[in-house]
């Protein structure tokens, strides 16, 4: 039997490496998902904005971070699936899963810059981490996406 979602488009989305100055990058856990799961900022590109501007409009409403420096946009889009149990649900149901831009980002101000404390807060805690580790905490569904970023992090900063 076929799957009624099968049928819904994938969500335009971005997602933002951040690297402070010894190139560990910035995780949090998610507010909605209280298991032990980290991600990298990410989030959808409204109507008419372009994935860059996207890019920094979801990382100043996540982290309050702005200041950073664009190091690279990656090469092409990576794309995840939702679980059977998220269809329908996340997103109002409208799309089942996400194709995302992702982009490196140097950040150059200090920890006291971020809060994740904001308007409508994503997540519970954050920290740094080395790039390495990015695969061992995200959610299965994520975990192909953020291996392909890793490895293009990697031949970005080695």
């Amino acid at each position: 039997m076929k799957n009624k979602y099968e049928n819904l488009p994938f969500r335009s989305g971005v997602g933002i490496v951040v690297l402070n100055r010894n190139n560990k990058v910035f995780v949090a856990k998610r507010i909605d998902n209280p298991k032990n799961f980290w991600q990298m900022p990410q989030g959808g590109v409204d109507t008419g904005e372009s994935y860059i501007d996207a890019a920094y409009r979801e990382l100043k409403e996540e982290t309050s971070i702005e200041n950073v420096e664009l190091i690279k946009e990656l090469e092409g889009f990576t794309t995840y699936k939702l679980p059977p149990q998220l269809l329908g649900i996340i997103w109002k149901g409208k799309f089942k899963g996400q194709q995302q831009k992702w982009f490196l980002m140097k950040f150059l101000g200090t920890d006291n810059e971020i809060d994740i404390k904001t308007k409508n807060p994503e997540f519970l805690e954050w920290k740094w981490i080395n790039l390495e580790n990015i695969t061992d905490l995200v959610v299965d569904f994520k975990l192909h996406v953020y291996e392909e970023v890793k490895k293009k992090i990697k031949e970005i900063i080695n």
